[in-house]
């Protein structure tokens, strides 16, 4: 066994351990035969982990203490862009499913942020719209969400930022065709 301290820098020690897993899962998985694929590994893993770490931080400084969650906040802020929407197409822009989007409206609802109003042309229909104080909940999330967003994303430039959108976008547009 070699005694020699691991002197590569993706191992070093002022690399966040999950980093650390990541690049050495990656070694592992590139020494492997397929259908193992080091470079989908290490994409999907760095997606993941970041979307984890970006919801838990903005669930925990930004809408819990608000008395939101993150789904609740995004339904709300579309929301307010889109002025009342039926849920179908809550659920469709969300990606979520028809009972999360009722789920989280049933809460949005109880809590006064938003409300149900009938379609006049449609006696069986409802679009969900934001209450005065929902818009203010929403605005006041917004803001410190935002300025969030922006230290998480400070290490990349704007050109960096935009391209780092469109390749994110690429992939999207670009997904398995049975979701």
């Amino acid at each position: 066994m070699n005694s020699e301290p691991d002197t590569r820098p993706d191992l070093a020690m002022d690399v966040p351990p999950d980093l650390r897993y990541a690049a050495y899962a990656r070694e592992r998985l590139a020494a492997m035969s397929p259908p193992a694929d080091a470079e989908a590994f290490a994409l999907a893993y760095h997606l993941l982990q970041l979307a984890y770490l970006l919801v838990t931080d903005l669930e925990t400084r930004i809408h819990r203490p608000r008395g939101l969650t993150l789904p609740g906040f995004r339904l709300m802020f579309k929301l307010w862009l889109l002025g009342p929407t039926q849920p179908v197409r809550l659920a469709e822009i969300s990606a979520m499913s028809r009972s999360a989007v009722t789920n989280a409206v049933n809460t949005l609802e109880r809590g006064g942020l938003v409300e149900r109003r009938p379609v006049p042309e449609d006696g069986r229909a409802v679009v969900v719209a934001l209450t005065t104080e929902g818009e203010a909940a929403v605005r006041d999330a917004f803001a410190e969400q935002t300025r969030r967003e922006r230290e998480w994303f400070t290490c990349l430039g704007p050109a960096e930022r935009e391209q780092m959108t469109a390749l994110l976008s690429r992939i999207l547009r670009a997904r398995p065709a049975d979701l």
